[in-house]
């Protein structure tokens, strides 16, 4: 048994979700369970409306609905036949009935609360899973719609909630074994889960990765098949950086790392049931059936690069606090880091000394009034558009001169580096730069530790001497020219 998650791009329209059946088909034989994200764009769209209708624009968030209804009724139309398609319009007409009531609900009471908030977003995955299912099924793959909230149970921290292992074992293991005991395929929506209560939860933004994880550990899957639109894991952002490309073997650990240092193919918490119960997992393009992708394993085999791969996580605060020397030394680290639990502020990186301490954080993710709080007990300043760039591999601090080469390759690169951090990990090398200076940063890092692709080196023809030292006419040879 095997799950397969087919994220946004892939479940796009009509074309793409043909595209998602034949790949189901070559995995008919593995007993595939198929998890499904809201179709590309659908929860922006639903964010905006909340937004919409929390300000009081009942209007503005109901006009935004029209144009989400035909998307699906228009895809669903040209896939299913006729008398399916009458049930199944039915269905999504009550759905989107239901979402509309919604929208009024919170334009009249002016607010959005987390629990609200997830309660919206469910929509996107349960409109897109309850007309995939049947769509597998008229193109010849039996399969039956599961909704997720009765198997992906969580606690009940709105927007972002954890699973609870016990009950969706049991939940996941009593609703979707008997269905795969009839040869039938699930198919259920990414993201949403809920309570041991009934209340809808769900997962945070991508998590419809972390949804295949969760089934694939609590079913004991074979492994667990991430479906995008892009060949794997790459060596670092294409749209940076051309001449990145795919790593074909990646390590559980250093996947988990680049995913929270911003690498997008992957949610930061996907990994973690599979490694758990050491499932492999893989990334593939569903733009290419034929995709080999990336494997992703406890282990990974280690290749002649010295990094496996560079990501950078733009959107990120420098916030420095500094006390004055002599001044509550003895407790101001403690003081600070007390300030950022109780906001419960989540950093990425930290700085220390006895008088000092930098971290980033998330911009969009600072509380308020944190910043108040730390100038009470110092001198705070904070920069913003601010971006870290990470550089990932197994035991790369087991190597002389890592660093240097580091950083002097991005002083080449005439990038000024604001803050390091290395040591507190043994995968990782990371630092800030201004988010502007980002491309040339990676471009240059790139170059240096990954060089050229393969099919990027120019083949050339020699003409070889003979014995004597003339040249042979009609011996050639080839020299890979960098």
């Amino acid at each position: 048994m095997i799950v397969m998650k087919f994220g946004g791009t892939s479940v796009e329209s009509a074309t793409a979700i043909q595209r998602v059946a034949e790949i189901v088909r070559s995995r008919r034989k593995q007993d595939p369970i198929v998890v499904v994200s809201a179709m590309a764009k659908v929860t922006d769209q639903l964010v905006a409306m909340g937004q919409k209708a929390a300000s009081g624009d009942a209007e503005g968030a109901l006009e935004l609905l029209p144009a989400l209804k035909e998307r699906h009724l228009a895809a669903a139309k040209s896939l299913l036949s006729p008398k399916v398609f009458t049930k199944i319009a039915s269905k999504l007409e009550k759905t989107f009935l239901q979402l509309g009531e919604f929208l009024r609900g919170v334009s009249a009471v002016h607010e959005l609360s987390p629990r609200s908030s997830d309660f919206l977003l469910s929509f996107g995955e349960l409109l897109s899973s309850q007309f995939i299912a049947p769509t597998l099924t008229e193109l010849g793959l039996e399969a039956q719609w599961v909704d997720s909230r009765e198997c992906v149970i969580t606690d009940g921290s709105h927007t972002c909630a954890r699973p609870q292992a016990a009950e969706t074992r049991q939940r996941a293991q009593a609703v979707i074994k008997p269905i795969l005991a009839k040869h039938r395929i699930p198919v259920m929506g990414g993201f949403i889960a809920s309570s041991v209560d009934g209340v809808p939860t769900t997962l945070g933004r991508g998590g419809s990765d972390y949804t295949a994880a969760i089934i694939g550990g609590a079913l004991n899957a074979e492994c667990i098949e991430i479906w995008t639109d892009v060949e794997g894991m790459m060596t670092t952002d294409p749209r940076l950086c051309p001449d990145a490309r795919t790593i074909r073997r990646i390590s559980f650990n250093e996947a988990a790392e680049l995913a929270y240092f911003g690498a997008k193919v992957l949610h930061p918490a996907t990994l973690l049931p599979a490694i758990e119960k050491d499932i492999p997992v893989y990334v593939l393009n569903s733009r290419n059936i034929k995709s080999k992708g990336t494997r992703i394993t406890a282990h990974a085999p280690s290749g002649n690069e010295m990094f496996r791969a560079i990501t950078a996580k733009n959107g990120i605060s420098l916030v420095n606090v500094v006390a004055s020397r002599g001044l509550m030394v003895h407790n101001f680290l403690r003081t600070v880091f007390e300030a950022l639990d109780q906001h419960s502020a989540t950093v990425d990186l930290v700085a220390i000394s006895e008088v000092s301490l930098s971290f980033t954080i998330e911009s969009k993710r600072m509380p308020e009034e944190l910043l108040a709080q730390l100038e009470k007990i110092a001198d705070v300043t904070c920069e913003n558009q601010q971006a870290i760039i990470c550089l990932v591999g197994e035991d790369i601090h087991g190597r002389h001169g890592i660093a240097a080469s580091v950083f002097s390759t991005v002083a080449d690169a005439g990038v000024n580096v604001r803050m390091i951090s290395q040591g507190a990990s043994e995968i990782n090398i990371s630092f800030v730069v201004k988010e502007s200076e980002v491309p040339q940063a990676v471009r240059h890092l790139h170059a240096r530790f990954f060089g050229e692709p393969e099919s990027s080196k120019a083949e050339v023809k020699l003409t070889l001497p003979d014995a004597n030292g003339r040249r042979a006419n009609g011996k050639k040879g080839r020299v890979a020219v960098n």
